[in-house]
C-alpha cells in the first residue's frame, strides 16, 4: 500500500462512510473496481449547517466543475475542499441531485432501495449530526453529458479500478462519500461496487 496513506476506509457498494478531516488534511478518493460513481458531501465540523455548495462552487469558479488548484466553496463562499489532483479520466458532474427514495419509486421500484440521500443522513447521524441539509452532491465520476440542445443523458462511468482524486480539506470538516446505488441506468456500468476513502499523511 502507498506509505502515504494513514489509513483506508472503504465503502462497501451501496453504502456511505463518513469521516472528520483536519484543516490541511488530504484525502483521495478511490473507485476500487471501476465504473463506480461516488456521491461526495463536505460539511464544516464547526457549523453543519455549511457545507460544500455545487451552485455557490460553480458561481466562484465561473466552470461546472473545478480543475486542478481550484476550491470547491460553501453556501457561505468559503473554500471547504480543493481538488489536488485528478487521476481517472476527469469525468465528474455537479448538477444531478443525490438519489433519494422517491427517484427509485418513480423509476418503478416497490419497497426499500438504498439511496445516496439515506447513506449521508445515516452517516451524519453516526457522528452525531442527525439532521442535515442533504445539498447537491460532488459526484466524482459521474459522466452526464450535456447535448448541444441542452439535454442532459447518462453514461457508465469511464473509470478503471484504481483510479482516483485527491482532494485538501481547506477548514475542519466531515467528508461523506456514498458507493451511489443507482443500477436502473447506466452510470455504474454493471453494477453497484465500492470506493474507498484514503486519509494520507
Amino acid at each position: 500500500m502507498d506509505r502515504r496513506i494513514r489509513e483506508r476506509i472503504l465503502v462497501p457498494a451501496r453504502e456511505g462512510r463518513a469521516v472528520p478531516v483536519l484543516a490541511g488534511g488530504r484525502f483521495r478518493v478511490v473507485d476500487v473496481e471501476g465504473q463506480q460513481v461516488g456521491d461526495l458531501f463536505a460539511f464544516s465540523a464547526r457549523d453543519v449547517g455549511e457545507y460544500a455548495s455545487a451552485e455557490h462552487t460553480r458561481v466562484g469558479i465561473a466552470r461546472l466543475f473545478p480543475r486542478v488548484g481550484e476550491a470547491f466553496l460553501t453556501n457561505r463562499r468559503r473554500p471547504i475542499l480543493t481538488l489536488l489532483a485528478e487521476d481517472s479520466p476527469g469525468v465528474n458532474d455537479m448538477l444531478m441531485a443525490a438519489c433519494d427514495p422517491e427517484r427509485y419509486r418513480l423509476l418503478g421500484v416497490t419497497g426499500w432501495h438504498a439511496s445516496c440521500e439515506e447513506n449521508l443522513s445515516r452517516a451524519m447521524a453516526g457522528l452525531g449530526h442527525p439532521s442535515v441539509e442533504v445539498p447537491q452532491p460532488i459526484n466524482l465520476f459521474m459522466d452526464v453529458p450535456i447535448g448541444p440542445d441542452g439535454a442532459l443523458s447518462f453514461k457508465a462511468a469511464a473509470t478503471r479500478p484504481g483510479d482516483s482524486v485527491t482532494l485538501r480539506a481547506e477548514m475542519d470538516a466531515i467528508v461523506v462519500l456514498s458507493a451511489c446505488p443507482q443500477d436502473l441506468n447506466p452510470i455504474n456500468g454493471p453494477g453497484p461496487t465500492s470506493l474507498a476513502i484514503d486519509l494520507l499523511d
